[in-house]
């Protein structure tokens, strides 16, 4: 694989290009602040309905940044792993630990892929096994969301996201992603038509509703702990590109012996389903 050095685009041997997520982490980065890391963790014990991680072990499958493994540390767990198919992503995974939790021998990073199933069965089993925003962009999501079964222990839960598909808007927005990736003539005008478009629609948003425009792009932080500009270059940039019904997902899980334990849909349309299954010990 070569990677670009020009822009946010890994140029792979195939005939497809892939968009480099890790260029995108390195310059959200630059502005992550302790009240970000403030909302990652918030996000995880809300979503997981627990106080804290202590004694539990946690992976984070296509950790990107790394702020959510930091987040897990934070929350006390026993064990993480990090891991990323993009270098750049490793490093900033790295990055986070040097900061913060340098001598921590607890904590490990490294380069790997969701779609290699021997990789995966030689970390073992983890109490949670977190994927958020990321399956979907393997190249290959079912088969990805196959192969994160087996980190999960007995009695584990699995916290995935993934895209939800919205028919012919999905297949759209497939064709503007693959267009921004290929091509930097078409990348420029993406973003500046996107980019432009998602900032009108807000603006108009917010006078109707009478609220502070700045309001908006000052509080996005409390989403996650996440940058909206570093989300808007993801989501217009972000391919390989996949979706998928909730339902399709639960019968997956469910059929291999996961109870769903919870599910939230996204804010909108084109975002991500949230699920937290369960891996009972029987299972």
């Amino acid at each position: 694989m070569i990677m670009s050095t020009t822009s946010d685009v890994t140029i792979n041997s195939g005939p497809e290009t892939r968009f480099t997520f890790g260029r995108n982490w390195r310059r959200f980065l630059q502005y992550l602040s302790e009240e970000r890391i403030e909302e990652a963790e918030k996000s995880l014990r809300v979503m997981l309905e627990i106080d804290g991680l202590s004694g539990k072990s946690f992976l984070d499958i296509g950790c990107g940044s790394g702020l959510f493994s930091l987040a897990a540390m934070r929350l006390g767990a026993e064990r993480v792993h990090s891991f990323d198919c993009d270098q750049q992503s490793v490093v900033c995974a790295e990055e986070l630990r040097r900061r913060y939790f340098q001598d921590a021998a607890n904590w490990e990073v490294e380069q790997g892929s969701a779609l290699d199933p021997d990789y995966l069965a030689r970390l073992g089993q983890f109490d949670v096994v977190y994927s958020w925003g990321v399956l979907h962009h393997t190249g290959n999501m079912w088969q990805a969301l196959q192969n994160v079964i087996a980190p999960v222990a007995p009695n584990g839960k699995l916290f995935i996201a993934v895209y939800n598909d919205q028919g012919r808007r999905s297949r759209l927005w497939k064709v503007v992603k693959k267009s921004y990736c290929r091509s930097v003539l078409w990348r420029l005008p993406i973003i500046a038509f996107f980019g432009s478009y998602f900032l009108l629609a807000g603006l108009i948003k917010d006078l109707v509703l009478r609220r502070n425009p700045l309001a908006r792009f000052r509080d996005y932080k409390r989403s996650r702990g996440m940058s909206y500009f570093t989300d808007v270059l993801d989501w217009l940039g972000g391919y390989p590109y996949e979706v998928a019904r909730p339902e399709d997902v639960v019968n997956l899980l469910r059929a291999r012996g996961f109870e769903l334990v919870k599910l939230v849909p996204p804010v909108r349309a084109m975002g991500n389903n949230e699920f937290i299954f369960l891996k009972p010990e029987r299972s």
